[in-house]
């Protein structure tokens, strides 16, 4: 960093210059560990040689101050994937059902949407398609903030709901699934080499509310990755332009991720979460009635708080996944 051709090359520089910074965070973190765990073997063997009620009070006060730091160390050190620090494009789509399970589709993206404001992340709607008579028939989106897609990753996978069906006029019980994909948002400092000649670019008129102008001329750009089969759409914005822009970005990320799934050979790939949208493939349950309970059938984490997961309160099941993970590889 101090040689005098440095600044040549600004994107290089850039990278340089947060790799530097992330190492020098994470050097202070491993120093506070440290002096956590020496300040707790002290009082620990104080209370062996001297103990008293007041110093264990003492050391339990400490180690209260202390959890939470060390809790956020472990969890970093668990988000140390390749990808794990880029933002996040998340895809929804609802399984059969209809308006019932395309309602739970619009409700998934609002507890999403919910988690991202809690964690002060930015949230932007790259591509929404309704539905015919309520919730919506697929929806991508766009998480920005540095791990979203490490922390996001545990919600790969399908989502099913147990409730008192509101568009059944007898009132009963109604069970249905969504399906969720996350890829992590690559930036400019990664390559990803497109033949454009593998691509199938089409427009189209934007569908739903989308503002004057939206929905008057074909806004809309779908690409299409024809050796892989990937597609990505974008509607949100009125400039054709600006969607092919942000739907090459997206195609971009979707492709890294596709590659690499297949160096790392990671035991489970993100294209084989793609199973069918139904019983015995989903990853969480969210049950309203006759009970309420959200559990994570891979982790066995559970909460009757439903309110609060739909809220966006997912952290918890969030680290539980990555801990499992981790106890896994």
């Amino acid at each position: 960093m101090n040689a005098p051709s440095f600044w040549n090359d600004q994107l290089e520089a850039q990278k340089v210059t947060k790799e530097v910074s992330d190492k020098k965070l994470l050097q202070d973190k491993i120093l506070q560990l440290s002096q956590i765990k020496d300040d707790l073997d002290t009082y620990l063997l104080l209370l062996g040689e001297d103990y008293s009620d007041e110093l264990r009070d003492e050391a339990a006060i400490y180690l209260n101050e202390n959890k939470k730091f060390v809790n956020d160390a472990e969890i970093a050190v668990l988000l140390s994937g390749p990808s794990d620090h880029c933002s996040a494009v998340l895809a929804i789509h609802p399984g059969a059902g209809g308006t019932e399970s395309q309602d739970w589709a619009e409700m998934l993206l609002r507890m999403y949407q919910r988690w991202a404001e809690n964690q002060n992340r930015k949230f932007k709607v790259v591509d929404l398609q309704p539905g015919d008579e309520a919730g919506i028939k697929s929806v991508t989106i766009e998480i920005m903030g540095e791990y979203s897609f490490g922390m996001l990753k545990s919600e790969i996978g399908v989502h099913r709901l147990v409730r008192i069906s509101p568009f059944n006029a007898q009132g009963k019980r109604q069970t249905s699934f969504a399906s969720v994909f996350v890829y992590p948002l690559i930036d400019e400092t990664i390559e990803v080499d497109i033949d454009p000649t593998d691509l199938r670019i089409d427009t189209y008129r934007a569908s739903g509310k989308g503002g004057q102008g939206v929905n008057t001329t074909d806004s809309a750009v779908r690409i299409t990755h024809i050796p892989t089969n990937v597609v990505v759409s974008c509607q949100n914005e009125r400039s054709q332009i600006k969607n092919r822009a942000t739907a090459m970005q997206i195609l971009r990320s979707r492709l890294y991720q596709v590659y690499l799934e297949k160096q790392q050979k990671e035991k489970q790939k993100i294209e084989n979460t793609k199973t069918d949208i139904g019983w015995g493939n989903q990853i969480r349950s969210y049950v309203f009635h006759p009970y309420q309970m959200v559990k994570d059938h891979r982790t066995d984490n559970e909460t009757g708080n439903t309110s609060s997961v739909m809220d966006g309160n997912l952290n918890s099941f969030i680290y539980a996944y990555l801990k499992f993970m981790a106890e896994r590889s």
